[in-house]
């Protein structure tokens, strides 16, 4: 039969059947035969179709399932009874303490002497003062006891023979430095060096408070940096040195960046106790906060000026102590891979 007689025979007629197959048959070898219809009354599958059109240049949206979204729904509906909770007993707690501490037989004579509005007025402007004098100690301090800290961290790494003493005196310096008070160490200091008489020794009190504040927290950073390096994993520095890197090269571009990103919480706490402790310079004599506030209050007889010194010192250290936890979360977020800790 030819194809003229096959195209013109019905569909279910077995000599067009007979000559389809011929055709399939006869198809050159490695050709891929025709594809098989379905049968009929069979469902095609559902497919889902992309939110953005392609062609158009439309990126593919992902669209939030309904399941997903009652989910957000009933954890925002739980913030929001968590937050309504902890306000309302925040709340009740504070009412209970002011009205304990208010209702107490003493509360007249402290409200005079440590909340006078007179006091305060006339000692803020002192007192404010003196508190840059202690940003000034403290930016200074930070910056040198940084760099301290990273340089016995680092001479604290050297595991070459030759190096053995610089090694010991790192660990001699943060042993003997950690275990001495800071007070005492700014006492040590202030009053010693310039018992000495040395050729250009520094005697201006803020300087040589600054000093002792360097040297007592330098020691307390140095461990800091050494366990953000140690806890760096060895095979990063196997890495770096199959690629021909320097142990030189291997701290500074493999090591140290990832050891400060994992020790910025806790120095950033140390900096937090360092701004707190600019006050004890104040035993060496200089006009700072807590100096200022003292005058007054000899002076007056009210200890309302060191109220105003706290004040201060607490709109500082909270910010910042805000700071460190946000950055310790980030950090907790960027190692889980985003999720939660």
């Amino acid at each position: 039969m030819t194809d003229g007689e096959a195209a013109a025979s019905p569909p279910g007629h077995p000599e067009a059947a007979e000559s389809r197959a011929g055709n399939v048959g006869a198809a050159p070898a490695g050709t891929p035969g025709p594809a098989k219809a379905a049968p009929v009354g069979t469902p095609e599958p559902a497919k889902a179709a992309p939110v953005g059109d392609p062609e158009r240049g439309e990126p593919p949206v992902w669209v939030k399932s309904e399941r997903q979204r009652r989910r957000e729904a009933e954890l925002r509906a739980r913030g929001r009874r968590s937050t309504s909770i902890a306000t309302a007993s925040t709340i009740v707690v504070v009412v209970l303490l002011v009205v304990v501490i208010t209702n107490s037989p003493g509360w007249p004579r402290v409200q005079e002497t440590f909340f006078s509005p007179e006091a305060f007025a006339k000692a803020l402007p002192d007192v404010l003062r003196g508190f840059l004098l202690n940003i000034k100690i403290f930016l200074i301090a930070e910056v040198c006891i940084l760099a301290l800290g990273l340089l016995v961290a680092l001479v604290r790494g050297l595991r070459s023979p030759v190096f053995f003493p610089l090694r010991a005196l790192a660990v001699l310096y943060t042993d003997i430095f950690r275990g001495i008070p800071v007070l005492l160490l700014i006492y040590l200091v202030g009053f010693g060096v310039p018992a000495l008489e040395l050729q250009g020794a520094p005697s201006d009190p803020v300087t040589l408070g600054t000093i002792a504040l360097v040297l007592s927290y330098g020691a307390y950073v140095a461990e800091v940096f050494r366990a953000g390096i140690e806890s760096v994993h060895p095979s990063q520095r196997a890495a770096a040195r199959s690629l021909a890197l320097s142990h030189g090269q291997t701290m500074r571009h493999v090591v140290l960046p990832q050891a400060v990103r994992n020790v910025i919480p806790p120095l950033l706490n140390d900096f937090t106790s360092l701004q707190k402790d600019t006050s004890l310079v104040t035993v060496l004599g200089p006009l700072e906060a807590l100096r200022q506030a003292s005058i007054h209050a000899q002076y007056d007889f009210n200890y309302t000026p060191h109220l105003i010194a706290a004040l201060l010192f607490i709109l500082l250290t909270v910010p910042m102590a805000r700071f460190t936890d946000y950055v310790a979360a980030r950090t907790r977020r960027r190692q889980t891979g985003g999720g939660t800790a």
